[in-house]
């Protein structure tokens, strides 16, 4: 009896996995063929209009940078505490909030000139802008520390749910907060950027600074080759050249800068016509921040004690309590830098947009949190991919196929990963127990 009785047990198991892998097989068809989809249309789209192709990709770009910042707040969280913090939207519009009273009342993006009148106005500019992102920085990651102090940490030791109930909670009484009358109010708001926004055709773009932008990402990529040459030789530590966040900045952001200057200035002629691209500061600044704050945190959390803790908390709390570290400051820490990010986010995007409502929140924040699963959430690299992806399959959908698709494309993209590949690009299969 107890013989039949295994034998059938193991006959069940080996069913369920046959059944299991032909799903994963069907699952995995299905992505290819949806795939070849996608190729099939964007090149169609292409070989129709190059022009307004490349620049919807530059506008994905765009996009995509911003929500990069606030997936990331996503990634942190949930690679320590296991929770999905669905106020994290609601700081982002927090955030934006903040940095239009400080430009509209405050005026704090003019403040050098009151100490220094003959400043330039480049420098004006940009010192202005950075303390206006700072301040929107500081206020959300106060705010993120008090709503996990007053809503998160008292339910730790709670199930799961309680606390994602709580956090559904938490972003609606936020969001109607900011709708009353001595608060945000409930009214679509013109924000004022600040700084000018200037407007770069392929006319106006030297190639002299085109071929600077190349010169700069080659030498940080023989710079990193130099490192990872030195380090196989045992002359430098390897997370010397892996990680070194000069390195890491010079990469992206001037390979970037490279390519979009190099479409926006090389004259390029289809179809008798001249193709005649443009490129904003407002891409620039969005670019340049999003990627130095991005790399600013890569180097917190891999080469610094606050981030050799949160490491340790994210693979088991409990040992980590019993090698004395404080685990409930470094969560503290963790809402910080992910409420800071989520407010410099908040400032891009009110910059490209140029509007800030109360219920702004809701939706880049839902994206943002795909993002981070397409790219596996928990990883720092993933939510920044998961979230240039995200972007271009939201703008691509709008210019292609009609505005209201690029929801439902974007948020499609949640089931088929979760389909074929549920931990991520970049995302770690989970470990099967013995």
């Amino acid at each position: 009896m107890a013989q039949t009785f295994t034998r059938s047990a193991k006959n069940g198991t080996m069913m369920q996995r046959h059944n299991g892998m032909l799903l994963n097989r069907f699952s995995q068809g299905l992505f290819v063929l949806l795939g070849l989809l996608v190729v099939y249309v964007l090149g169609r789209a292409f070989l129709q209009n190059p022009k307004v192709f490349v620049e919807q990709v530059l506008n994905g770009l765009q996009l995509g940078f911003i929500y990069a910042l606030i997936a990331l707040g996503y990634t942190m969280i949930y690679g320590i505490v296991k929770l999905i913090n669905f106020a994290h939207g609601d700081v982002f519009m927090v955030g934006a909030f903040t940095s239009f009273y400080a430009v509209s009342t405050l005026q704090l993006h003019r403040w050098p000139a009151w100490f220094f009148p003959a400043i330039a106005p480049g420098v004006m500019m940009l010192i202005g802008t950075v303390s206006v992102i700072l301040m929107s920085m500081l206020f959300s990651a106060t705010l993120a520390v008090v709503i996990e102090r007053f809503a998160y940490k008292p339910l730790r030791a709670k199930p799961r749910i309680a606390a994602l109930i709580t956090a559904i909670g938490v972003s609606f009484f936020v969001e109607y907060f900011g709708a009353l009358p001595f608060a945000f109010t409930n009214n679509y708001i013109t924000y004022p950027r600040p700084f000018e926004v200037s407007v770069y055709s392929g006319a106006m773009i030297s190639p002299v600074l085109i071929v600077g932008a190349w010169v700069l990402f080659v030498m940080a990529v023989l710079l990193r080759g130099g490192f990872a040459w030195a380090a196989r030789r045992g002359n430098v530590p390897a997370q010397t050249w892996k990680r070194h966040p000069v390195l890491q900045f010079g990469l992206l952001f001037f390979g970037f800068v490279a390519v979009i200057l190099t479409l926006t200035g090389v004259k390029i002629v289809t179809g008798g016509k001249v193709w005649d691209l443009s490129v904003s500061n407002v891409m620039l600044v969005i670019m340049g921040a999003s990627i130095l704050l991005q790399v600013l945190l890569q180097y917190v959390v891999s080469r610094t004690r606050i981030g050799k803790a949160m490491r340790a908390a994210a693979y088991d709390k409990a040992v980590a309590r019993l090698m004395g570290i404080n685990v409930d400051g470094v969560i503290t820490a963790t809402f910080a830098l992910g409420g800071g990010l989520a407010g410099a986010a908040g400032v891009l995007y009110a910059t490209a947009f140029k509007q800030v409502h109360h219920l702004m929140g809701i939706i880049p924040g839902l994206k943002a949190f795909v993002a981070a699963v397409i790219g596996g959430i928990g990883s720092i690299p993933g939510a920044f991919v998961g979230s240039l992806i995200m972007g271009q399959a939201e703008v691509l959908a709008a210019g292609f196929i009609s505005t209201p698709m690029r929801d439902a494309v974007s948020f499609s993209l949640l089931i088929i990963v979760l389909l074929v590949w549920p931990q991520g690009i970049f995302g770690e299969p989970p470990a099967e127990k013995v």
